[in-house]
């Protein structure tokens, strides 16, 4: 098992991947919950995707900061911060919604405050988790966040949908605020972890280093713009306009939940296979298999039935999985510590800056040419830019580098646990990187 779960053993890290846990089932919640809650308060695709564009919006405005001051101050705070900030949007949801008071207003406003505290949460968690495992389990242990974020987009829709249907929607967004709580308790058991040590004094200074950081590597930032392109036009319209049809043709949120949750299955098989297989061209093999995000935007323009639908968004999980994770570990395994949640930050930035637009553009698109146009024309661009971006040098010759040995200080400081024998775990070495904000999904 420790092939699977070695990275466990760990303890700083069992305490984060606790943490991560917590949280990763509420967010699970939330693809239903907040579309069904906007559905609820204005059913249409323009309103729910000013939701969506809020809460993105504020999170690409607030990346770079976010950045920085990971880098800056101890990442342990940050993610605590992070989290509070996140359980109080949440709980304000649940009430107004509870008390039937909730309007648009209030679910954007709240939906961009909950986008602040995902901005200084997404590169803190890329760079925290070097600290606390080891560099030969660095792949592992982003396997099993994955597997267990996409595991929770399994039993996420499925637990909002119940309970939609049970006692209402706000009590969706309760109980995901009560997780933020545990997540944060969790990470408040991590020991006061050494600071990134950013060199200037200066916050702009700070910045700029990660900037030039991040524009030295093609490799990056290629993936920045084909993830800012391929999230206005594939991810976009599939969060936004998929609700709304679920909703009005396929019947509603158990259509929907059953979507989301084929397309957590897909994940979940795809961050299983990357607990051991670790390709010498990480970077290749993470871009490819995203072609699979077309499947489920061509059956929703094909106006088939729900479970075919489903099939697709299994397809396009497992392709996403793989993405997430390989590019993530590629980056962690690539970039200066001192530097990494900065870059993360831009990554991420990049990643993220088009898709509040294409939220608020895909209802009205869709009004104007046909949801059926919309979901073709992402289609083409998917297949496209992928193969645009896989014709770049510096991504097709990309090759993983193994992990150097880690001192015997270096694994002290991760809080390695022994065994039932008493003998500290074996670390192997890897036989490559991988990676890009999976942590959250990367948005490609």
């Amino acid at each position: 098992m420790d092939k699977y779960l070695g990275a466990l053993r760990e303890r700083d890290f069992r305490n984060l991947y606790a943490a991560r846990a917590f949280s990763l089932f509420g967010d699970g919640m939330v693809p239903v919950a907040l579309a069904f809650a906007v559905l609820e308060t204005d059913n249409s695709a323009t309103a729910l995707g000013l939701v969506l564009a809020s809460r993105y919006l504020a999170l690409v405005g607030m990346l770079l900061v976010g950045g920085v001051v990971a880098d800056r101050l101890p990442r342990r705070l940050v993610l605590i911060s992070s989290d509070l900030v996140r359980l109080v949007t949440q709980a304000l949801i649940a009430v107004l919604l509870i008390t039937g008071t909730a309007q648009i207003w209030h679910l954007a406003a709240l939906a961009f405050a909950y986008g602040i505290g995902d901005a200084f949460f997404r590169p803190t968690s890329t760079g925290i988790i070097p600290q606390t495992v080891s560099k030969a389990r660095m792949q592992q242990a982003n396997a099993l966040i994955s597997l267990t974020s996409s595991s929770f987009t399994i039993l996420g829709p499925i637990v909002a949908a119940i309970i939609i249907a049970a006692v209402g929607v706000g009590w969706a967004f309760a109980l995901d605020a009560a997780t933020f709580l545990v997540s944060a308790a969790f990470i408040a058991r991590l020991p006061v972890l050494k600071k990134a040590a950013a060199t200037s004094a200066s916050f702009v200074a700070d910045l700029k280093e990660g900037w030039s950081e991040f524009t030295s590597r093609r490799w990056l930032w290629v993936d920045g713009v084909y993830s800012a392109l391929g999230s206005f036009a594939v991810l976009a319209p599939f969060l936004t306009l998929g609700p709304v049809i679920a909703n009005n043709e396929l019947g509603g949120a158990t259509a929907w939940a059953t979507i989301l949750t084929a397309f957590g299955i897909g994940s979940v098989l795809g961050g299983i296979a990357l607990l051991r297989v670790q390709p010498t061209r990480p970077l290749v093999a993470a871009v490819i298999p995203l072609t699979l995000l077309a499947l489920p935007n061509a059956l929703l323009a094909l106006s088939t039935p729900t479970i075919a639908i489903a099939v697709g968004a299994f397809a396009g999980g497992l392709g996403l999985a793989f993405f997430n994770t390989l590019f993530e570990t590629t980056v962690q395994m690539n970039v200066p510590q001192q530097s990494l949640s900065r870059i993360a930050a831009i990554d991420w930035m990049l990643s993220s800056s088009l898709l509040p637009l294409g939220a608020a553009l895909a209802g009205p698109a869709a009004a104007l040419v046909g949801a059926d146009s919309v979901f073709w024309f992402s289609v083409v661009w998917i297949i496209g830019s992928t193969l645009v971006v896989i014709s770049v040098p510096e991504i097709r010759s990309f090759r993983s580098a193994q992990a150097p040995a880690e001192t015997g200080a270096e694994l002290a400081s991760k809080s390695v646990d022994s065994d039932a024998t008493g003998a500290k775990p074996v670390v192997a070495e890897p036989t490559d990187p991988a990676s890009a904000s999976a942590s959250v999904p990367h948005t490609s």
